[in-house]
């Protein structure tokens, strides 16, 4: 099998927010023997610059690892190319009862898990029922199971899901169906075992992972058997990179074919080279950062280590006055982005919240001073102020230290808290290392992101009361810790809510809430920087269309339907219309965390980011 066999250093490692997170590996091409298959685009080399946490698919939750699960496994629907709106892929129909509290999949016949074994609703109801009953199983995609009540299958090509109330996003359950025949009998989703391909090998999706070296690469095979129609290539490369600097040195020879994430920079560096084509989009991730508020777990035991003065809404709205969202985007995006607001991005237009002139905090230094010295936080001799009881106010700050975006964003917030009297200690830190913080509430405040799926609840849903891990660490997928009676009741209704204009109403009054409680500021909505080889490759369908993005989308098309330079233009859509499709797997960054990374999943991902 010739393909360029890369070695890396370890990875730096990951960040969970958003998310998703950069990992690692020092470069070191060692060009074998090359066939001409390879280097004619029969392989898709696809550079990675975020962490792989798990191929497990209940448990992985960082952008690039739920991707993956997107290549491998079937999902009852997936969005689709055009629009990214609900279209068929495992169930070939999905119908509600008239009270909207029973849904009826019809699934599809002929599907084979790759060890021949046939796909059945059997191995959906059971997907879905031990995520029911295993906290674990619900660390990734819980909050879309929170509402069930029972799944059953009466037999192999139907899948009946009761719900507890209306639940309006059944025809996107964004979670991928398992072989009950080999999850079955493992007892622990949380043991090392469940990323063995033994296990996490055996799927039903366009391709099939084949080899896994933690913090260098995986591979994936073609499935030659896939329902839709086999892909293009034959082969699938995740090569991970320390970072984007590194992966796009790789691009310039050769040695990768497409890449994302890149900082604005770079991707202006690259445009206009010869065989190298670029693409900028809006992006499905927002960049953020987190206000330690004196998180807790779902038990509302403290955790963490966070400065006591950040439980003051009042300092955590200084904090926000004193932060220039725009200056971020033209300084630090060089425009490519646009300005925070809620959480769900402008790319959804029918749920985007951004703040009135009534509702918006705007960036005034003055009135951050004001709003501190009104709160009786006086500022001493050197500039500092001191709490009441006399601590001085100051802050940790952390985020990646392999971004430029971190590193660009963190010193200017470290200049504006010291114009208002702030002292911040910067501490950026490795993927790994900042995740661990994130998770565990030990920092001050955090650069981090989320990647958000087309249906706004995923995105919502991490900031519920619900999101938040157990004592013991178990399940949770926050992004915040928040905890709000008002968010969680409007984050109810838009659930139960049928009427679109209604649930998007209610959907936009949550990002209101959460904004007006300062747990996180939504810096902004990077757009999706990528480049691709297009001497080896012909071209990807964008999701959405006409000009979206290449890698990070909501599903495989990307992937699925590459197509090598000469190869004719034969690739299914799958419902998308178009026959070229676009390479995913920044996406595989989204929740990336933050910074850059993210997002669909938890923390990052997607998250999806996850997504």
């Amino acid at each position: 099998m010739g393909w360029f066999l890369v070695q890396f250093q370890r990875r730096t490692g990951r960040f969970a927010r958003v998310g998703a997170v950069v990992a690692a590996a020092t470069l070191a091409a060692i060009p074998l023997a090359v066939p001409a298959q390879a280097q004619q685009g029969k392989v898709l080399r696809v550079a990675l610059t975020t962490g792989i946490d798990h191929l497990n698919p209940f448990t992985a939750v960082l952008s690039a690892s739920t991707q993956i699960g997107r290549f491998t496994y079937e999902f009852l629907t997936i969005p689709n190319a055009e629009k990214a709106e609900a279209s068929p892929a495992l169930a070939e129909s999905w119908t509600p009862s008239a009270d909207k509290l029973t849904w009826t999949f019809k699934i599809r016949s002929g599907v084979k898990w790759s060890d021949g074994k046939p796909v059945t609703a059997k191995d959906a109801a059971f997907t879905f029922t031990r995520m029911l009953s295993d906290e674990n199983a619900r660390t990734a995609n819980g909050n879309y199971v929170a509402n069930f009540e029972t799944v059953t299958a009466p037999d192999d090509t139907t899948l009946v899901v009761k719900t507890k109330t209306v639940q309006v996003n059944m025809n996107l359950l964004d979670v991928p169906i398992v072989p009950q025949h080999i999850w079955e009998p493992v007892t622990d989703l949380k043991a090392p075992t469940t990323d063995d391909l033994k296990i996490a090998g055996v799927s039903d999706g366009p391709f099939q992972v084949t080899e896994y070296k933690p913090n260098e690469y995986v591979k994936l095979k073609a499935n030659k058997d896939y329902w839709r129609g086999a892909p293009k290539i034959d082969e699938l490369q995740l090569l991970q990179f320390k970072d984007t600097e590194a992966a796009v040195n790789a691009l310039k020879q050769g040695e990768v074919d497409v890449i994302n994430r890149l900082n604005p920079n770079q991707y202006a560096a690259l445009q206009g080279q010869q065989g190298i084509t670029t693409n900028a989009a809006p992006g499905r991730r927002y960049d953020e950062l987190s206000i330690n508020f004196g998180v807790t777990d779902n038990a509302n035991n403290p955790i963490g280590d966070g400065n006591p003065v950040l439980k003051d809404l009042k300092v955590r709205k200084a904090i926000t006055q004193a932060v220039d969202t725009q200056a971020l985007v033209d300084k630090v995006l060089k425009g490519l982005g646009q300005v925070g607001g809620g959480i769900v991005p402008p790319l959804y237009t029918a749920y985007h919240w951004d703040p009135s002139d009534t509702e918006k905090v705007k960036f005034d230094l003055a009135a951050a001073n004001t709003t501190l010295d009104q709160a009786g936080y006086a500022k001493g001799p050197d500039g500092v102020r001191t709490a009441p009881g006399g601590a001085k106010l100051e802050l940790r700050l952390t985020g990646h230290a392999n971004r430029s975006y971190d590193q660009g964003v963190a010193q200017y917030i470290t200049g504006w808290l010291k114009d208002i009297g702030i002292t911040v200690k910067q501490d950026l830190v490795s993927d790994d290392e900042l995740s661990d913080r994130t998770e565990t509430g030990k920092y001050d405040l955090a650069i981090g992101g989320y990647g958000t799926s087309p249906d706004p609840d995923y995105a919502l849903s991490l900031h519920t009361c619900a999101a938040r891990p157990s004592p013991d660490g178990k399940g949770g997928s926050t992004d915040t810790f928040f905890c709000d009676a008002q968010y969680d009741d409007l984050y109810k209704k838009q659930l139960t809510e049928t009427d679109d204009a209604k649930r998007a109403d209610y959907v936009k009054q949550a990002q209101a809430r959460l904004y007006s409680q300062f747990p996180t500021i939504v810096l902004d909505y990077q757009n999706a920087l990528e480049a691709y080889r297009s001497d080896k490759f012909a071209g990807f369908t964008t999701q959405p269309q006409p000009k979206g993005a290449i890698l990070e989308q909501s599903g495989y098309w990307g992937v699925y339907g590459a197509t090598p330079v000469g190869a004719e233009n034969t690739a299914s859509s799958g419902g998308s219309g178009n026959t070229v499709l676009w390479i995913v797997i920044g996406a595989v960054v989204v929740l990336v965390l933050v910074g850059g990374g993210i997002a669909f999943s938890r923390r990052g991902k997607t998250a999806e980011d996850r997504e």
